[in-house]
């Protein structure tokens, strides 16, 4: 299982039900979910590969931002 991190402007539950039906139609993602007490709205996302980019894509047809977070980022994770 790889895990993938995200930064995001999904900021409030609308937004995640909003994002929801994007996400969840990705075959390769086994769980995902956002921390919208994050300041930088963490989006956490468990899945088959490590291919950000169809995660990307998803976020940003649903309308928001998204840019994956590197180790070692600086990037508050709390």
């Amino acid at each position: 299982m790889k895990k993938m991190l995200f930064k995001t402007n999904i900021n409030c539950n609308g937004c995640i039900k909003s994002v929801t039906p994007y996400l969840n139609e990705l075959d390769m993602i086994e769980s995902w979910q956002v921390d919208i007490e994050n300041p930088n709205k963490i989006l956490k996302v468990e899945s088959e590969n490590d291919d950000q980019h169809e995660v990307i894509e998803a976020v940003t047809k649903a309308g928001f931002k998204i840019e994956p977070i590197e180790e070692g980022s600086g990037i508050n994770m709390r």
